[in-house]
């Protein structure tokens, strides 16, 4: 009996707490999964491990904020290369609202 009132709890506790998920942070984590992950995996930079996607190294570099990430994914800058004809417009969107929010949260 323990066990069925727990089941239930953890699945209502569970789709009350997707419910309030942000759509778009969703959306970008799978986007940035299949595009950006190859180089940023938890917001580093196999690359350049100086322009790392964490708070820090997004304020020093001027890239934290949604435009200015927006920017980067769009047009790209060496060695990253431009993504804007390759995802959506949206698709960035969401990549940026992830990306910020991860490096808010500490990745």
């Amino acid at each position: 009996m323990f066990k069925k009132i727990l089941a239930m709890a953890f699945a209502i506790i569970t789709v009350a707490t997707l419910g309030f998920a942000h759509p778009a942070l969703a959306d970008g984590a799978g986007t940035f999964s299949a595009n950006c992950a190859a180089c940023h995996a938890g917001g580093g930079n196999v690359i350049n491990p100086t322009a790392t996607l964490s708070q820090a190294d997004l304020e020093k570099n001027g890239k934290h904020s949604i435009e200015a990430i927006v920017t980067q994914v769009t047009y790209g800058k060496a060695p990253m290369p431009a993504f804007g004809g390759k995802l959506t417009d949206d698709q960035i969107q969401e990549v940026a609202e992830y990306v910020l929010s991860q490096a808010d949260a500490g990745w």
